[in-house]
């Protein structure tokens, strides 16, 4: 590989030697300053858009476009100031700052009223985008701050938390590898710098004493008191790895240190995400999602905490020193950049992989393959929805693609990552959800009345999509297309021995619980007016199909046969260990006693096979990866008694689940529901409407998500099972809920209007094994999710008067 990097000051000779160090140890080649053709470029200043824009798609360049919204300190207050608005108790780890010019009004206002409760503050002034501690001053007497001069304001937190008598704070390096996904990393290493003068509470007579309250390396290394002590617990400069271990010593939380740490780095990096991937795409118009990203950065954090040993953020800096006057400088910055290339996985190869496929897409686009024909103003209505359905499997084949390129980068960065651990996206499931939750808020208030093809693409619901869940609906974009084109529906699984129970043909539901008769299920009425017969189900029952053999999984360990699936997806990781050879897998599968649903998947089409590349029996290195990632999980696993005992205990929970009407007792939310059905004639038109029109994508599944997150608490409690996403009876939940969500919400609606195909099919069509317990407990959770949509357009009609959207109540799941 080649790089180059290009400096502007002779003082950054050092930061050249460091980068030269690094380079030598990854065997990388220097190449002259003006080769554009350089595998990483190294650049120690703001990067142009232009020049991001001319990049190759294997090269590498060391900065983001728009990282500047919060690593320029009145852009981050700016910002900040959105989301704490929002989301208040998120944002709390940021001192109040205000922006002058214009906001010195606001912020005599504030002065005012502490003069009127007769308490005196502290604030610090710095530049809006100085660095190094230059122009930062202290004051007390806030009117004699110029009006018109551009700085920003801060509250200066008198209570640190100290160390030896000496305030002090914590420089935490942050790799970012993508922007688009976003992909986070923190160094387990860092710097602590201190002052050099002990502290005291800031007053009028020491405020100038700047070696006191400030703690950058840049000020204090002028003072006679700046100790350079070669060992680890001594010195102004010490290692973040030794700060950890005096917590610990001095009986510190310190898991509760660092999980505050990650959140404030995730959170303020969320703040940031809109701004640059929008920034990102204007330079790479042209880019796919989810492709290699050309960009990374490493950005130092500064953090001090206070004397609850809270963290707050002081400033980023976006091109942290990487200056070595001291050994702990070597050690932690080296490591930094050595582990920051390891994990970028820069390969000589690129440029020729990249030049190949160049060559590639110029012949798609010469002999026009790959494209499709365009619909003219005659077409007709056959022809419009062929073209639909073309449409949705390429987008389908596009994420799907996208999906397993990012399990193979997983794969990578987990055997690369070094001292780094990754904090986004993080394996906690609950943190997840909330981290994407204040993603979607920042998102809104960035593209509030603009980028408007960024916000269809944010509220795209397959971007949450996990692989089997994109294969499940390719699938039933071939079958609708199958249908479409008349062709006869092809034999699914073995002889059906047992029905599926028959819905009723008015949407009323049985208000005693029981959950053996559905009324989500399609009727006989649905049958005959379509005319259609689907996946082999007679006219005014459906059917599935349960076997009392052998449960052996069609799919072989090597993913041979028509459908093929990554390792890493969970059925194809279920079908690895339950045909391992060793006596440990055998013990975990024994021969069920009840009937279970086995639906065949041999009849996958061909077209859903992976590339020659991916369909490669994988090595056996990364089998044993798969085993030993699992080897924990599969010695948990419960016997199918176990089992059985609690889907019944769920089963019983779910019956006893009522959604509840804001304000009103459960009696009174039972007869408004009643009330609906009994005038549906009257409310379907309206619940149509607000359903499939006003909702969009997002606000449809906020709705079903009221019912998902009791579950997931359900299934906590009642399975002792913090991580619910590994149980099978929740995986099954989740593709009842996508199914619901499929075609913008149509899933949902063929529950009350018995048209179209039923959600049931997901099971005839799929390779899971489903108990009948698992089903009923399905047909449950479709019920709830109808009387939560009822109950949600009551809510809204009555408190509005018309049924524009979501109220913020329903922020609150319970």
């Amino acid at each position: 590989c080649s790089c180059y990097y290009d400096y502007y000051y002779i003082a950054w000779k050092q930061l050249q030697r460091r980068v030269r160090i690094v380079i030598g140890e990854m065997h990388f080649l220097k190449t002259r300053d003006e080769d554009e053709t350089a595998n990483l470029i190294w650049n120690d200043s703001a990067v142009q858009h232009e020049k991001i824009a001319e990049l190759r798609n294997y090269q590498r360049i060391n900065h983001f476009p728009g990282m500047g919204e919060i690593c320029r300190k009145d852009c981050l207050a700016r910002n900040m100031a959105k989301m704490m608005k929002n989301q208040p108790q998120e944002y709390s780890f940021i001192p109040k700052t205000w922006i002058f010019p214009a906001e010195y009004t606001q912020f005599q206002n504030y002065v005012k009223e502490l003069r009127r409760k007769r308490k005196q503050k502290t604030f610090i002034v710095k530049p809006a985008n100085g660095a190094m501690g230059h122009g930062i001053s202290l004051i007390r007497n806030c009117e004699k701050l110029p009006a018109q001069d551009h700085f920003i304001v801060q509250e200066y937190l008198d209570k640190p938390f100290l160390m030896e008598g000496y305030k002090f704070d914590l420089r935490i390096y942050i790799l970012v590898t993508s922007c688009d996904p976003l992909r986070i990393f923190l160094y387990n290493d860092g710097l602590v710098r201190m002052g050099t003068e002990k502290y005291h509470a800031p007053n009028d007579s020491n405020l100038n004493q700047l070696y006191m309250h400030l703690t950058n390396y840049s000020v204090n290394k002028h003072n006679e008191n700046f100790e350079r002590d070669e060992t680890v617990d001594k010195g102004s400069k010490r290692s973040i790895g030794w700060f950890t271990e005096f917590l610990r010593t001095n009986d510190y939380d310190v898991a509760k240190f660092w999980g505050d740490v990650s959140e404030l780095v995730v959170k303020t990096l969320i703040v940031a995400e809109p701004h640059v991937l929008h920034a990102y795409r204007m330079c790479r118009p042209g880019q796919p999602p989810g492709s290699d990203s050309v960009c990374f950065e490493v950005l130092g954090f500064d953090i001090i905490l206070d004397r609850k040993l809270k963290p707050w953020l002081l400033e980023i800096n976006r091109a942290p020193s990487f200056g070595t006057d001291q050994k702990i400088d070597y050690d932690v910055k080296k490591g930094v950049l050595l582990n920051t290339l390891k994990l970028l996985n820069i390969r000589g190869s690129d440029k020729k992989r990249n030049l190949a496929q160049q060559k590639a897409e110029a012949q798609r686009r010469l002999y026009g393959q790959g494209s499709m024909k365009k619909l003219s103003a005659a077409s007709s209505e056959w022809e419009k929805q062929r073209h639909t359905l073309e449409r949705r499997k390429e987008e389908l084949k596009e994420r799907l693609a996208q999906v397993r390129k990012q399990i193979s980068r997983e794969e990578h960065e987990n055997r690369h990552l070094g001292n780094y651990r990754r904090i986004y996206p993080p394996d906690d499931k609950l943190l997840l959800e909330k981290y994407e939750n204040l993603l979607s808020v920042a998102f809104q208030i960035f593209l509030a009345g603009r980028a408007a093809s960024l916000q269809k693409e944010m509220n795209n619901p397959l971007k949450r999509m996990k692989e089997e869940d994109i294969l499940d609906l390719l699938e039933q974009c071939e079958l609708d297309d199958e249908k479409l084109m008349g062709k006869p529906a092809r034999p699914r699984g073995p002889k059906p021995l047992s029905s599926m129970p028959e819905s009723t043909p008015t949407p009323k539901k049985p208000r005693d619980g029981d959950s053996s008769t559905s009324s989500c299920n399609n009727s006989s009425s649905s049958e005959s007016e379509d005319g259609e017969k689907e996946d082999h189900l007679t006219k005014g029952e459906k059917r599935v199909s349960y076997d009392l053999g052998d449960t052996t999984p069609s799919a072989s360990p090597t993913l041979s046969g028509p459908m093929r699936r990554s390792i890493s997806c969970p059925r194809s990781i279920s079908s690895l260990t339950a045909q391992s050879p060793t006596n440990e897998s055998r013990t975990f599968m024994p021969k069920p006693s009840t009937p279970t649903l086995r639906p065949n998947s041999a009849s996958r089409s061909h077209s859903l096979n992976r590339s020659g590349s991916a369909c490669r029996v994988p090595h056996s290195n990364s089998l044993g990866t798969i085993h030993s990632n699992m080897g924990e999980s599969l010695l948990n696993l419960r016997t199918k008694e176990q089992e059985a005992e609690l889907t019944r205990q769920t089963l019983t929970a779910l019956n006893e689940m009522k959604i509840r009407f804001p304000g009103k007792s459960e009696e009174e939310a039972e007869m408004v529901l009643d009330e609906i059905l009994d005038n549906w004639k009257y409310h379907k038109p309206k619940v149509a409407s607000y359903w499939l029109v006003k909702l969009d994508s997002m606000k449809q599944r906020k709705v079903l998500d009221i019912v998902r997150t009791n579950i997931r608490s359900m299934l906590q409690r009642i399975w002792r099972e913090p991580d619910v996403d590994s149980l099978h009876l929740y995986r099954l939940f989740n593709r009842v809920f996508n199914r619901l969500l499929w075609s913008h919400g149509q899933g949902l609606w063929n529950c009350f209007s018995n048209s179209g195909s039923s959600w049931e099919t997901i099971f005839s069509k799929s390779s899971d094994v489903v108990s009948p317990q698992e089903l009923q407990c399905c047909q449950r959770l479709v019920q709830l999710c109808r009387d939560c949509l009822l109950v949600v357009y009551k809510f809204v009609a009555d408190s509005r008067g018309s049924l524009t959207g979501l109220s913020p109540e329903w922020d609150d799941t319970r």
